[in-house]
């Protein structure tokens, strides 16, 4: 028996006040759509399914990389008539349909896996993922039988008073048998409060036709939780990040303040690591063991090694060795690579460089387009002027130089090995090995100079 998902992508969420498709929304660094197929992924299913329609290419755009089909649905017709276009491009082999919505983010794959089996062990025609909450509004409510089964769904609009003070809503994910519920979606019809072709219609259909209609009631609710506007965003988006802060503390993680920091989905942190207030840590990066992070280290898309310190420091697309002191006050810019043991101080700037190991570069210095050796100390105030207006240039440093502070190094320049250049110079040629390079114009005192002040200049 294979089982596929379709997710329901296709709608414009004005709510959002965005140019953009609301599924296309980022929560915890990911467009919340992605959040989605990662839990079908992981539930175990591998055949899905995307219904798009307004703003496609961007909902496009957001999956790429992932191994979904795609379905138009040119008019947003309700969730009955979107099911319903998914319909010809489904798999013939496939027997049983997962239907959710692209704006629940926070849906678990053990929730979905929990209703599948239920679904399976049950032998349901069709299964309903409800849950019980405080505030329902804007959910359609599930409406039982005396016996507890399941008599209809209806929805908010369509709902009367004491319908709507009803606290189990439906979750607007179900799993179908194909055989069951294709077929009677070309009965449904549009006599409602939205004029809509309502996917809960057929679960009415279903029962009156005396097929087996289950309901399987979240533990938790927060996993359905839709998102309309924005304010609901942030609510997610808040739920999301706490997850993931508690998934990281349970594994061996130390967050400090962990209501100040914010860890996206997709990194990787190892044990005895600590995370320290005001942190924020994006996209993909993986962070070794027994690492000191923060307080106020932003870093993006990063790779860091084992014992590593980080304090108030900005990184991006970088790799940094184990044992790396970095900060505070520092920019690893994309394209930087720090071996083992490299001290970063404050106030420096690093652009596409490979730095080697033990080196230095302490304070107040530029560093672009370089390939520094070990053991090489750059002096405070240093800068690589790799840049001449029209095209970028390469930086040479050896093993074992040492650049005095406030050098120039005008690009393409190599400092050879054990080479040592002046404080204040400006090298504009290359320095042989085991050298001294100065580059300095003669001092001259001028004696009897004074600058006038105010007062003892002449008004004109």
């Amino acid at each position: 028996m294979v089982n596929a998902a379709v997710i329901l992508a296709a709608g414009k969420g004005v709510r959002m006040r965005s140019a953009y498709p609301k599924v296309v929304h980022k929560v915890s660094g990911r467009p919340m759509i992605q959040h989605v197929v990662h839990a079908v992924q992981a539930a175990g299913i591998t055949e899905i399914y995307v219904v798009v329609g307004h703003g496609r290419e961007h909902v496009i755009e957001s999956l790429s990389g992932f191994e979904v089909e795609f379905i138009v649905q040119e008019q947003q017709l309700g969730t009955g008539h979107a099911l319903k276009q998914a319909e010809s491009g489904i798999k013939n082999h496939v027997d049983r349909v997962l239907v959710l919505s692209g704006d629940t983010p926070l849906i678990r794959s053990s929730t979905l896996t929990s209703l599948l089996a239920w679904h399976i062990e049950n032998n349901a025609a069709a299964t309903v993922l409800s849950a019980r909450v405080d505030d329902p509004a804007g959910y359609g409510r599930i409406i039982r039988n005396e016996d507890q089964s399941l008599y209809r769904i209806i929805e908010e609009k369509d709902a009367r008073p004491e319908q709507k003070a009803i606290k189990e809503i439906n979750a607007g994910i179900y799993c179908f048998n194909r055989s069951e519920v294709f077929p009677r979606l070309s009965a449904l019809t549009t006599n409602n409060a939205q004029g809509e072709y309502y996917l809960t219609d057929v679960l009415s259909l279903m029962i009156d036709d005396g097929l087996k209609v289950g309901v399987v009631v979240c533990e938790d609710s927060n996993d359905v939780l839709g998102i309309n506007d924005r304010v609901q965003l942030a609510y997610c988006e808040a739920l999301m990040r706490r997850r993931k802060n508690v998934e990281l503390m349970k594994a061996g993680v130390t967050i400090i303040a962990p209501e100040t920091v914010f860890i996206d989905q997709g990194v990787e942190i190892g044990a005895d690591t600590i995370i320290r207030p005001n942190t924020i840590i994006e996209g993909h990066t993986v962070i070794g063991e027994e690492c000191d992070i923060g307080p106020w280290a932003r870093i993006t898309n990063t790779v860091v090694g084992k014992k590593v310190s980080i304090e108030a420091a900005r990184i991006i697309d970088a790799h940094i060795g184990d044992e790396c002191t970095i900060g505070p006050f520092s920019y690893l810019r994309p394209g930087t690579r720090l071996a083992k043991g490299v001290k970063v101080g404050d106030f420096v700037e690093i652009k596409n460089s490979n730095i080697g190991e033990y080196s230095k570069i302490p304070h107040l210095s530029y560093v672009g387009d370089a390939q520094v050796g070990i053991k090489v100390n750059i002096g405070a105030g240093t800068i690589t002027c790799n840049y001449d207006g029209v095209n970028k240039y390469p930086t040479f440093l050896e093993d074992g130089v040492f650049i005095g502070s406030n050098t120039n190094l005008v690009a393409p320049v190599r400092i050879g090995r054990n080479s040592v250049t002046g404080a204040g110079s400006t090298i504009t040629r290359d320095v042989p090995p085991d050298s001294l390079a100065v580059e300095r114009a003669q001092q001259r005192n001028i004696k009897g100079w004074y600058r006038k002040s105010k007062d003892d200049q002449e008004v004109t």
